[in-house]
């Protein structure tokens, strides 16, 4: 982890915790100090030999044992045995001394070291070239793969590429080829540290696991999911709305943009069309472009629950709804050119198709029958 979130862990402030891992110079005022170190006793299951296991493996190798027998005695892998005497016996010899093994592991081991592409001249060549016919990373190394089979010196991962290119201090590809890459990044976002995020909603957010069982079976009306279909280059926007009983659409008409505020106040709108019993609850993405949710909510009095990330089957109605319109509204067109009209002719549409789940029937006859009965 990073050292102010440890610092954060531990209950020290980032200054201390700095001096702590570091050390500190001597000054006029203090005294040097060198950095704390905690010293670990040795496990039984560490991930690398020991030296007194490699003693072991030489004892048991004299005394002719295989190599399954010494792994049992060990409790590690015969892998593991097997690939130790192959990479660090004597090079000439051939002869496993254990304290000899134990210094070149231990010379093997220190980091960084040299990447592979700044080792190999070709390799750092054929990608230079890949990357300058705007290849992506996992075409040129399945390319070199295919077109040198046999040399596994120029056979690399992706991730080797984007190494080479990201990481500062590494300089084994020029950093002006991140621009061939389809993405154009300059950097790279770390984000798996959730506590490193920067939240999207300035208001917490209620979880789909908190929202009525109710709209899980669909058997009371009045539940809705919503989502947005996004036009070329992310410029332009339509809102969706579908009913989760009677599976009945409504598009929100977004001719300005996608903001917070304007998400807001044309779903306020729409909801202003239908009678209040309704609506009892929406169901949205963690889209930025709700976090305006909870002044959506005191203005129309309806509670929004979002979904876990990554999961669209949370919201399955309107997923497949967004499908169908995108016979009407194709990807990477200007969404905002359709007018208010359009998009209620396209609801239209979609709401006099039968439906198989609903018998056959129609969303709009289903919603005309609830506002019958409302009625």
């Amino acid at each position: 982890m990073s050292s102010r979130e440890a610092c954060r862990i531990v209950g020290v402030n980032y200054r201390t915790g700095k001096r702590w891992r570091n050390g500190k110079k001597q000054s006029k005022w203090n005294k040097a100090a060198p950095p704390i170190t905690a010293v670990a006793p040795p496990c039984e299951a560490s991930r690398f030999l020991r030296e007194d296991e490699r003693i072991l493996i030489a004892d048991r190798g004299r005394e002719k044992a295989t190599i399954r027998q010494i792994a049992a005695e060990l409790g590690r892998s015969p892998s593991t045995i097997s690939r130790e005497l192959r990479r660090n016996a004597h090079p000439v010899s051939g002869q496993y001394r254990p304290h000899a093994a134990q210094a070149r592991a231990d010379a093997r081991r220190p980091r960084p070291k040299t990447g592979k592409i700044a080792a190999t001249p070709l390799l750092r060549q054929v990608i230079q070239d890949g990357l300058d016919l705007r290849w992506s990373p996992k075409q040129i190394v399945q390319r070199l793969r295919r077109d040198f089979p046999d040399r596994p010196e120029l056979h690399v991962v992706h991730e080797t590429i984007y190494q080479a290119l990201y990481v500062q201090g590494r300089g084994e590809l020029r950093r002006e080829l991140t621009a061939a890459l389809r993405t154009g990044r300059a950097l790279r976002r770390p984000r798996r540290q959730a506590q490193q995020r920067t939240p999207r909603m300035a208001t917490p957010m209620v979880m789909i696991s908190e929202r009525p069982a109710e709209a899980e079976d669909r058997a009371i009306p009045g539940h809705w999911e919503g989502d947005l279909i996004i036009g070329k280059d992310k410029k332009s926007a339509i809102g969706t709305l579908v009913e989760r009983a009677t599976r009945y659409v409504m598009l929100v008409h977004l001719p300005h943009g996608r903001t917070a505020d304007q998400v807001r106040d044309a779903l306020v709108d729409t909801v202003q069309t239908l009678p209040a019993h309704l609506w009892r609850s929406l169901t949205w993405d963690q889209g930025a472009e709700m976090s305006g949710h909870a002044r959506f909510t005191a203005a129309t009095d309806i509670p929004v629950y979002f979904c876990d990330p990554h999961s669209p089957w949370q919201r399955g109605s309107n997923e497949n709804t967004n499908g169908l319109l995108r016979q009407y509204f194709p990807k990477g067109t200007d969404l905002s050119v359709h007018n208010r009209a359009h998009l209620d002719a396209v609801a239209v549409q979609l709401n006099g198709r039968p439906r198989e789940t609903l018998g056959w029937d129609t969303p709009a006859e289903r919603m005309a029958k609830l506002l019958a009965q409302a009625s």
